[in-house]
């Protein structure tokens, strides 16, 4: 699978708002993830078979609307596809077993583990020595992060399982995202992810299947919002950022999500925002400006 990963040696990237705001909300999306698998009457893997399946109408359609030499696929381009949607189906099932058997805090932790193989094979992509702005934002973005995780992080034998389900899932995340990039250019973005998805939903089925869950859900809500907020909104926001943001700058937004988790914490559940929190979103925030500025 990794031999399709090619990235060009100059690319242009676009530093736009727009495409920057949908990056954004693409991780506010996904943050409220872990919150709505747990709401979920079903068992955690069928919660993501669910994702995938209730979102699937919507990005048919959305995928017949793009042009039809952008939703063409064959040869080495489907193979990496197909490999991508495999690794994003067992990321899935790898990180809703652990938000089952781990705090949340640490799932948020581990599972976006996948964020610093992004960072470090952005800047090997480049071919070339790493910028000191870009330096300064991954050491700015692991502060950031450190200091919002703190307060969340327990590290214990009872979580120990769930904590190695989710940091494997952080990798097979990275695994998605650096081969999808690679053909991202010549796809239409929800065809990209529709063909993905044909590959990860089989693999999540079969799955919540042999470990026995619970699939047919008697509460649809949960299920429904998981769908709409981490798939349609959150993949695909994704998937549309890829062309226009290196490894790099992706890797940076996805550790964002531990500032979005405690930003929703305190707006909906009046939680205490501390110090630390305060200053790992400002150093988060400075990080994208470093990033964008030692991309230019």
């Amino acid at each position: 699978m990794t031999s399709a990963i090619t990235f060009p040696e100059r690319p242009v990237y676009d530093w736009t708002a727009r495409y920057l705001v949908a990056l954004l909300l693409a991780n506010v999306a996904l943050a409220l993830g872990p919150m709505l698998v747990r709401l979920a009457d079903t068992g955690p893997v069928a919660a993501g078979f669910w994702r995938l399946t209730l979102a699937l109408p919507v990005i048919v359609l959305l995928a017949l609307r793009e042009p039809a030499r952008q939703r063409r696929i064959a040869g080495t381009a489907l193979l990496a596809v197909l490999g991508g949607g495999i690794a994003f189906g067992l990321d899935l099932a790898a990180w809703h077993i652990g938000i089952e058997r781990t705090k949340l805090g640490n799932a948020s932790v581990f599972g976006n583990s996948g964020s610093l193989i992004l960072m470090i094979w952005g800047l090997f992509a480049a071919r070339r020595s790493p910028r000191l702005l870009e330096v300064l934002a991954i050491l700015a973005s692991l502060t950031g992060a450190a200091l919002l995780m703190s307060g969340s992080l327990e590290i214990s034998r009872t979580h120990l399982a769930g904590d190695l389900f989710c940091l494997l899932a952080g990798v097979l995340y990275a695994i998605y995202i650096l081969t999808l990039g690679s053909v991202r250019e010549r796809l239409g973005n929800y065809s990209l992810l529709l063909h993905s998805m044909f590959a990860s939903i089989p693999i999540v089925f079969a799955l919540a299947w042999l470990r026995g869950e619970a699939i047919v859900p008697h509460n649809w809500t949960p299920l429904l919002v998981l769908a709409l907020t981490s798939q349609l909104v959150g993949q695909g926001g994704l998937i549309y950022s890829l062309r226009h943001f290196p490894p790099l700058v992706i890797g940076l937004a996805l550790l964002t999500q531990p500032a979005i988790s405690a930003l929703a914490g305190w707006v909906v559940f009046r939680e205490e925002l501390s110090a630390a929190d305060l200053n790992g979103m400002a150093l988060l925030a400075g990080a994208l400006v470093l990033a964008r500025a030692g991309g230019k």
